[in-house]
Order: structure tokens, then C-alpha cells, then sequence
């Protein structure tokens, strides 16, 4: 039986653009918002949201507590089963995958096993979360909702949702997860003008005195102030935003291997593929071939440029 979600009656003002709902411990959302206030129902699951592209400052209510943060790539929001929100309101438009949970998210036997009280799990409200290790749990997700479906799906998505449940409880129980005492030294203004920056020059060569300049900083003190604001180095965050939109173009299956190479800012596809297999533990054609089900059209085994990216 599949997962009954709140998605619909929460984000009624938002463009569903995918879903998944096949298995019962997890269904998966893609949405488009425009900027503006949201429904707050009380969720009727725990739901994790996930910013994909865009940004801006997400302020939300809940539970007696006001959060305001600035959204970025690859940031998480946790919404806990029968949490009472009042407000919910987007500075700008963004794109995030939802990912929707049980509210019990590992069952008692399974609780057991690791001396994990059940009457004493509950997750938190937590909000601008930049854990690059629940990144990388769930982003895969996102590939199931744009390629065609494997006999192995359910076996992978119930191997992702047992890992994300441990990761959210061994993080994220109410009496674990502490927000943050202080906002980020980078004041917000400056470090959206260096996101917004990035996100339009993934193509050409971003050097660190550029990225510094847009905050209006020296090289040294804008390379320790991202860090500080991100968890990222301004080298690994552009690197991590350029591998996600060269994933995104390979599961459209439109451009060659090269094409995106220089499209990203890659500079040649041997560094193109250096860098995303040292991301993904995969190559670009591998990972094209696992988001299409079948290789790309134009490569071949006699092709140099398929042999290239497959070594």
C-alpha cells in the first residue's frame, strides 16, 4: 500500500513537476515554487524537503518556534508527523525534492535491534541543514522520477529509506539536534549575490578573487567566512553545483558527453569525468545509462569518446 502523503494540501501553490509513490516507507515529490506563503496543514507523515536549485530566505513557524535561514543548494528542512506550523512563506522561487516518511520511521522490532526506545523517537523541527551526508543519501532519489522503472527500484529505495532512517535518528532526535547559536558571519545579501554568481557562470572559469569580489571581501576572509556560512569551501561548492547540473542534463539525454563537459565548466570530458566519478563513484556514461536505461544513442563500444568515459 502506498504512502498517504499531505503534499497536495500543503503546496497547492506550487507546480508538481514529478512523483513517486510506489512503495510504502517512502514517496518522492519534485516541485517548482514561486515566492509566497504556503498552507500549513498538519503533516500526516515526516517529510524532508530538499532545495535543488534556486534560494532565498525560507521563514517558518512551528511548534512555539520562529526559523528564518537562507536557502541554498543542497539544503535540507525537516518537517516532523503532527507538527503544528502556522506560517510558511519562500523570498523566491525554488525547486526541491520532498521526500515523505512513515511516522514511525524503522518499527519496533527494527528499533529494538539497536536499544532504541520507541516511545522516546521523535525527530525535530529542524531547519537549514547543511549536511552534505543527507545530501548524498537522498539526491539519488531524485533520478527515479526521470528514468523509466527497474525490477531492482524497490530493493534500492528500501535499501536508501532503512540508511536515511538511521541517519535522521542518529542526528535529528529531538534531544540530539541543537539549531544553530548564531546566524552565519557572511552577512545573507552578500552570500546570495555569490550564489546567484555561481549559479550563472557554472560554464566559465570562476576564480576566487571573482567570488570574493561579490561579497565585497578579501580572498582570505570570503574563503573562511563561505566556509563558515556553508560547510563548503567556494572550490567544492561550485564543483558540487556543477556535477549536479551536469547530472541533470545527462538524465535528459539531449547533449553529448562533451558538450556538457564545456556547458559546466568542466574544460574537457577526461576532466569531466574525473571529477564526477571521484562525486558519484560512477562516470557520466554510467550514470546516463542508470538514469536511461539505456545507453546513450550516440556512443558505442568502436567510439574513442565511449571507451574514454567508461575506463
Amino acid at each position: 500500500m502506498a504512502l498517504v502523503t499531505h503534499g497536495d494540501q500543503k503546496y497547492r501553490n506550487s507546480e508538481k513537476l514529478a512523483e513517486a509513490s510506489d512503495w510504502p516507507a517512502l514517496s518522492i515529490e519534485h516541485r517548482k515554487f514561486e515566492a509566497g506563503r504556503q498552507e500549513t496543514p498538519v503533516p500526516i507523515c515526516t517529510e524532508l524537503v530538499m532545495l535543488l536549485s534556486g534560494g532565498g530566505m525560507v521563514c517558518r513557524a512551528g511548534n512555539g518556534e520562529v526559523q528564518k535561514s537562507l536557502a541554498r543548494p543542497g539544503m535540507s528542512y525537516l518537517v516532523p508527523v503532527g507538527t503544528q506550523e502556522s506560517h510558511l512563506e519562500l523570498s523566491d522561487r525554488m525547486e526541491c525534492l520532498h521526500l515523505y516518511l512513515p511516522p514511525a520511521l524503522l518499527d519496533h522490532s527494527a528499533l529494538a535491534d539497536f536499544d532504541i526506545d520507541p516511545a522516546k523517537v521523535e525527530i525535530a523541527y529542524a531547519h537549514g541543514l547543511a549536511d552534505q551526508v543527507l545530501f548524498h543519501i537522498c539526491s539519488p532519489l531524485r533520478d527515479l522520477l526521470y528514468r523509466p522503472r527497474q525490477p531492482t527500484d524497490a530493493l534500492f529505495v528500501e535499501g536508501i529509506q532503512v540508511a536515511l532512517a538511521a541517519h535522521l535518528l542518529g542526528h535529528y532526535m529531538i534531544d540530539r539536534w541543537r539549531a544553530p547559536e548564531k546566524s552565519p558571519s557572511l552577512d545573507p545579501r552578500r552570500l546570495q549575490r555569490v550564489l546567484d554568481y555561481i549559479e550563472a557562470s557554472l560554464g566559465a572559469d570562476i576564480r576566487l578573487e571573482d567570488l570574493a569580489a561579490q561579497a565585497c571581501l578579501s580572498p582570505y576572509h570570503f574563503s573562511r567566512l563561505f566556509r563558515e556560512a556553508t560547510g563548503l569551501s567556494p572550490h567544492r561548492h561550485v564543483t558540487d553545483r556543477r556535477v549536479q547540473a551536469a547530472r541533470q542534463e545527462l538524465a535528459r539525454n539531449s547533449l553529448s558527453l562533451v558538450e556538457i563537459a564545456l556547458e559546466f565548466g568542466f574544460g574537457s570530458q577526461a576532466n569531466f569525468t574525473r571529477v564526477f566519478r571521484k562525486t558519484t563513484s560512477l562516470t557520466p556514461g554510467q550514470y546516463r545509462e542508470l538514469c536511461c536505461g539505456q545507453l546513450d544513442t550516440r556512443a558505442n563500444r568502436s567510439d574513442p569518446e565511449f571507451r574514454m568515459d567508461c575506463t
